[in-house]
């Protein structure tokens, strides 16, 4: 294939970390470009985030001109022929040209060469398979530029063979559709998504979760996801049921009050309907800890949630807190689907904005002067008498809550018999 070529205005192939890498590299005999995401990106008017070089020198090479120029080198993945170069304190990942002797997912074993077009074609996508020199000229090996154009996202080559080398690319095509495509998949790469997907079930789940909560945060998060349900792929790697109702609402209503997309919202929107499913969850994804408790915490019966009035909500936030108490709201607001009770929610999520729970004003040593004992009764009367304050909605009077004190004191020992 003849490579085409696109001009593009970009100033950090000149100045900053990145030019500097690429001027070090350039130049007696060897070539280096900018490849990848940062030059894709360029060409769609995004922004450009990471920055990965890729060059003609070997490993060797490149660690002895950037140890002449002063520059720090780690050897990230020097078997791969990646060397990591810090400049102004900024990574920049640097990887020889390489070509596939043979494949067999990410344990692929390479060869270092000095050919682009080959190096391109052992990408992944089309519009991932493009590079950029320092002059600005975008270099095409494989169709890129055309993709790009349309925003379409198509495998290089045959996508059953890109596939079996690595099956996560099954979850890399929808989640980069998500991001940069535009329209229904590519036919193609979804017919060999669907043919290739017995292979998800041999990847880390580690893996797997970093694929899918980057496309559940995507801007076309929602088609790309129900083109995932229809190929069958989705409840595969949930391991059980999703609602593309509620992912569809959430995701609306993250819109609709300004808030950032989230991707445990969203996941929670899409594959949690009681606590159980966030526990399949963390199992099939290997959730963090804090992302376990984050579902948990918005599937514990979130239905209760429906129609609770404010002085109720403020029982909840305080229990709750700020974080846990919006989550599980937003979570019933998205359940709640096209109910027209949109005000009555949007009044709940926003409660932390206008009220801030008070500090329960008793302590133990406040029943210990009234003769209560240190111990379990001493905790049973002090969770007693809290209820009793936030069912009069959090008095802070001192009258008030000495009449609380009291009478939670005389209950227990009613109850008790004592």
């Amino acid at each position: 294939m003849t490579a085409q070529q696109r001009v593009i205005h970009a100033p950090w192939l000149t100045v900053g970390p990145a030019g500097r890498v690429l001027a070090l590299l350039n130049g007696n005999g060897e070539e280096a470009r900018a490849v990848g995401g940062a030059v894709r990106n360029a060409l769609m008017g995004l922004e450009v985030g990471e920055i990965d070089i890729a060059t003609t020198a070997v490993p060797e090479e490149v660690v002895r001109r950037s140890k002449a120029a002063g520059y720090k080198s780690v050897p990230t993945g020097i078997e791969h022929g990646t060397i990591t170069l810090v400049v102004e304190g900024v990574p920049i990942e640097v990887t020889t040209l390489r070509e596939d002797v043979e494949t067999f997912g990410r344990k692929a074993k390479v060869m270092f060469g000095r050919d682009w077009q080959r190096d391109a074609e052992r990408r992944d996508f089309t519009m991932n398979g493009l590079s950029a020199s320092i002059d600005g000229v975008v270099h095409d090996h494989v169709g890129g530029l055309p993709d790009v154009d349309v925003k379409r996202v198509r495998f290089i080559g045959d996508p059953d063979q890109r596939i079996a080398e690595d099956y996560l690319r099954i979850l890399r095509f929808f989640r980069i559709h998500a991001a940069y495509g535009a329209g229904a998949p590519d036919r193609e790469g979804y017919l060999a998504s669907i043919r290739g997907r017995d292979g998800i079930a041999g990847l880390s789940a580690e893996r797997i979760r970093m694929e899918l909560l980057k496309l559940l945060v995507a801007p076309g998060a929602y088609s790309a996801t129900e083109a995932m349900v229809d190929a069958g792929l989705l409840q595969r790697i949930c391991g059980g049921v999703t609602y593309l109702g509620p992912f569809r609402n959430m995701i609306g209503i993250e819109q609709e009050i300004g808030l950032a997309p989230d991707a445990m919202l969203r996941l929670g929107a899409l594959a949690v309907a009681v606590t159980e499913d966030a526990k399949r969850l963390t199992q099939c994804l290997r959730l963090t800890n804090e992302e376990n408790k984050a579902l948990d915490s918005m599937g514990h019966r979130w239905w209760r949630l429906k129609g609770m009035d404010e002085p109720r909500a403020r029982q909840r936030l305080y229990r709750l807190g700020n974080q846990r108490y919006r989550n599980r709201m937003l979570l019933a607001w998205a359940r709640d689907g096209e109910g027209g009770h949109a005000a009555e929610w949007k009044q709940l999520v926003a409660l932390p904005e206008r009220w801030t729970p008070p500090v329960f004003p008793l302590k133990a040593a406040d029943f210990m002067a009234r003769g209560i004992p240190k111990g379990p009764v001493l905790g049973h009367v002090l969770a007693l008498a809290e209820d009793a304050w936030m069912a009069n909605d959090f008095p802070m009077e001192v009258d008030v809550i000495t009449v609380i004190a009291d009478q939670t004191i005389a209950r227990f020992k009613h109850d008790h018999r004592l």
